[in-house]
Parts: structure tokens; sequence; C-alpha cells
């Protein structure tokens, strides 16, 4: 049998591998199914090794959150308090109640947005807050003065001001939630969700997919224990966020403004979109 170079494979060269060795057609579609386990450690080992060898492919880091699934445990807010290091009072990552018009209750979690057409960035007069390659929305804490114009601007409250040194102050999420991986903001300063930053900078050169390797994947991701969350490439039509987005109803907060944002939800049951 000769060998197959997995480098240039695709979802639907492996579906013709499982077909060509006697599987039929609806069982090679079942083990090429995106949401099978063993596929997807397949696809992302071979989606890490195409993208660091083809440097001209621009990862877009996005997020889908499945309203239909989340219980509201916040199991999320306190991963990223503690990974992130927050304050209690000033949430990165926040838990809303809302109902649909039919009274069955649902619930909302909201990060950064991470928008490609962001008010923050276009308001920020030094140059703050601006936009990675990546898509991601980035903080410069060094070049922050306080004026609080991105606060004003962010149509979904996504960001706080920091009043006062947290030198000293207790973190009540950790060790249980998690332990700090990045250093505490300084006096003065907005604070915002980064989709954990420090994990996904670097993640392709090591080989790892965030959104699949739960080393470079979001804290708040990584914890939730009815899999309501998922993150992944959107520029890469065979990761997890975007198969998800391709196949399934879902919508954008405020996508009226024009924002862009990075974050997609899938509505509950009984929600029209």
């Amino acid at each position: 049998m000769n060998e197959i170079d997995t480098t240039l494979l695709t979802r639907r060269d492996l579906l013709k591998i499982l077909a060509g060795a006697g599987i039929s057609a609806a069982v090679a579609v079942a083990l090429a199914d995106p949401l099978s386990p063993a596929v997807e450690q397949i696809f992302s080992g071979l989606e890490a090794q195409r993208q660091a060898e083809n440097p001209e492919h621009q990862p877009h880091w996005g997020m889908v959150i499945d309203l239909s699934k989340c219980i509201g445990c916040e199991y999320c807010v306190y991963a990223c308090q503690a990974t992130n290091d927050v304050a209690d009072d000033m949430r990165w990552n926040i838990h809303l109640v809302d109902e649909t018009p039919t009274g069955d209750t649902f619930h909302v979690t909201r990060p950064c947005l991470h928008c490609q057409n962001a008010p923050c960035v276009s308001v920020c007069p030094v140059g703050a807050t601006y936009n990675r390659e990546d898509g991601l929305v980035v903080m410069d804490y060094d070049r922050c003065i306080g004026c609080r114009y991105c606060e004003t601007a962010c149509p979904y409250g996504a960001r706080s001001f920091n009043w006062r040194d947290r030198a000293d102050e207790p973190n009540p999420h950790v060790p249980q939630w998690g332990t700090p991986e990045v250093e505490r903001r300084p006096r003065g300063v907005m604070e915002k969700c980064t989709f954990c930053i420090h994990r996904i900078t670097g993640a392709l050169e090591q080989g790892l997919t965030p959104g699949v390797d739960p080393e470079v994947t979001p804290a708040c991701v990584n914890i939730c224990p009815v899999d309501a969350r998922h993150f992944g490439d959107l520029n890469d039509p065979d990761s997890p966020v975007s198969r998800i987005i391709a196949t399934t109803p879902t919508f954008r907060l405020r996508e009226e403004i024009g924002t862009d944002a990075s974050v997609y939800y899938i509505p509950p049951e009984g929600l029209a979109i």
C-alpha cells in the first residue's frame, strides 16, 4: 500500500480514502464528521502543520457560543477571572439571563467580541487598542492613558477601567478555577477579554491548534462542562467554528451596526434570528 501524504489531506480527501477502503459513503461521512473527536484530532494536527508550512494563511480567531446548551453555571467566568487575574468587579466575561418570546429562560455569556470594525480602536487617541492581523483586538497597557474613550465607544459594554492598585489583593477564584498566567494590569488602564492571547500567540509554530489543543485554547472554552463554547480559525473552513457556522443558524450581537464581531451565537430554541 502506498504511503499517503497527510500534509495535503482535506476533509474531502479523507472521505475519498475511506470510501476507497471499502467503507460505505454513509459510514465515511460519519467517520469524517466534524464533531468526531478522533477526526477532529487528525484535522487539528494537519491544519497546524499546513499553517506552519504556509505562511500566507492568516488565521482569524473567533468563537461560537451555543445558547441552547449554556446552563449559566458561570464556570467560564470563573476560569477567566483566575487565568487572567481579573477583579470580580471588572469581569472580562459576563453572564446575563434572558427569556425567549415564549417565556423560556436562557443564559447569555459575553466576552469581548473582537470586532473587525471595532469602535474602541477607532476612538483611541494613542493607539493603545488595535486589531492584530489574526483578528484579535489587543490592548497595549503601557500606552493606555486611561481616557476611557474606548469604554464609551464599545457597543457591548465589554471594557472595564482599572480604578485601583491590586498588587496585594487576593483573587478569590485562585486556585480552584485556575492560576494566573498573565501579569496584573496597572491602575489607570482599560481592561478586557483577550481570548487568552498569551496562549494563542506562537501556537501554530508549536504545531498546536487553538480551539482543539487545550493548552492554546481560551480558558473559558476549556472549562465549559456542556461544550457550549467553541474556538478556532474563522478563515479555515475545516476549523470547528467554521463548520458550525456553515451548518447551524447563528447570529452576532448588534450585527446591524457593522462591527463585524468575531463571536457568533447559536440561538436557544424559541428565539428567532
